[in-house]
């Protein structure tokens, strides 16, 4: 079991005209420890709180600083609306929760654990993702490196990648990183064994 956020000291911007649900949910959020902010006008790439709510009912494109699903921080949407239209618009911001209006103060803290949770995990995963594809961008060095031992000491392609496998192991480096110094002639070739 993942261990639950405490949010005090947090600073969440709620972007939403104020009402009864904007009230309950900064008396819910104070009780939690979180500061806030109340405001109806885009915010800025410059002045990003810990969390944002934002209002999936009237919520426009460009209300929110980022293009796409992939926002800097967790978004939390307020919805009151089935309209499909204002669910996808939601999940286009990133939300990674809804609290559904009228707001219900036992509704704010699991939604804001599952938007935190929810933004670690797709963190997480682009993070994954870009070592991923970091490793395949460098597969030409690996099959490189391969080459020349295969050339060099007449070895075959499988027993010249389990060398050069053994021998980045033995060194704790990512077979791409010894395959750049091999390929680069910073490092001598492995040596069979």
């Amino acid at each position: 079991m993942r261990k639950t956020p405490n949010f005090t000291g947090w600073h969440a911007a709620i972007l939403h005209r104020e009402d009864s649900n904007t009230e309950r949910l900064i008396r819910q959020l104070k009780l939690l420890g979180v500061r806030t902010s109340l405001r109806w006008d885009p915010i800025g790439a410059h002045e990003l709180p810990d969390m944002i709510i934002v209002d999936a009912d009237q919520g426009w494109d460009n209300l929110l600083p980022w293009n796409g699903g992939n926002p800097p921080l967790p978004v939390v949407a307020l919805l009151g609306s089935e309209a499909p239209g204002r669910i996808a618009w939601a999940l286009e911001q990133g939300a990674g929760a809804i609290i559904a209006k009228p707001v219900s103060t036992s509704a704010v803290y699991p939604a804001l654990v599952m938007a935190i949770t929810i933004h670690e995990e797709r963190k997480a995963v682009a993070e994954k993702l870009q070592y991923l594809e970091e490793r395949v961008r460098l597969r030409p060095l690996v099959h490189a490196a391969v080459q020349k031992l295969m050339t060099e000491r007449g070895l075959d392609e499988e027993r010249a990648y389990a060398i050069l496998r053994n021998c980045a192991m033995r060194r704790r480096l990512p077979m791409e990183q010894l395959s750049a110094f091999i390929v680069g002639g910073a490092e001598p070739l492995p040596e069979a064994s």
